[in-house]
């Protein structure tokens, strides 16, 4: 069932990219239009190589910034390149190296929350974005870094738990799990405002 689940969800935001692309082509100064192709950008870089997931996230990235030239108040914008600065930093090998990327992640979510200051997610996100560095830090120190990409929270849980069965470290759990709903927090959100987009009109009330 989790192998279908994530399947679906892999058409879904391949499907989500392909409609965005085709809608950049008449409307290339739509901002709402490029956050969302970059979002799906975003989630199908969780599922590729570290290679690919660069690429897509840096392009994920150039769509973003483009949507902000056009919005620089847009929230969901800010957001997502928090996300996406987050996916960056824990891609890389040293300390050093992420720590520009966590650095600007942390000022897109206080931007994000500055324009919606009561958006529950965007205030978990400033929240555990302080503790990122530290996650990464442990992530490296036990070798756990080639593990992150293409792991979300629920498949990140079961390959920790396959590792502890043969180490016997149950403390890596939370780590795998934290670690997922930060790279792929984008997912709260997006899959929420993408299947309610797409969702048919409710029924008029009767009588």
């Amino acid at each position: 069932m989790e192998v279908s689940n994530k399947l679906d969800k892999l058409l879904f935001f391949e499907q989500a990219r392909k409609i965005s692309e085709a809608n950049y082509t008449s409307d290339p100064n739509d901002a709402d239009n490029l956050t969302k192709w970059a979002e799906s950008l975003l989630e199908l870089s969780q599922c590729q190589c570290p290679q690919d997931s660069l690429k897509m996230i840096q392009d994920a990235i150039m769509k973003l910034e483009q949507a902000l030239s056009i919005n620089p108040r847009k929230h969901e914008t800010l957001w997502c390149l928090g996300n996406a600065q987050t996916s960056l930093a824990f891609l890389t090998k040293t300390e050093d190296e992420a720590r520009p990327y966590f650095k600007q992640a942390a000022k897109y979510f206080l931007q994000a929350v500055d324009e919606d200051p009561t958006n529950e997610v965007y205030l978990k996100s400033l929240e555990i974005s302080s503790k990122a560095p530290e996650l990464h830090r442990e992530i490296l120190k036990h070798g756990l870094d080639q593990q992150i990409v293409g792991v979300g929270p629920s498949a990140a849980t079961s390959s920790s738990s396959a590792k502890d069965a043969k180490k016997g470290k149950k403390s890596y759990d939370l780590k795998y799990d934290i670690v997922g709903w930060i790279v792929l927090a984008i997912g709260i959100v997006v899959w929420v405002g993408f299947t309610k987009s797409q969702m048919p009109p409710p029924p008029p009330p009767s009588g």
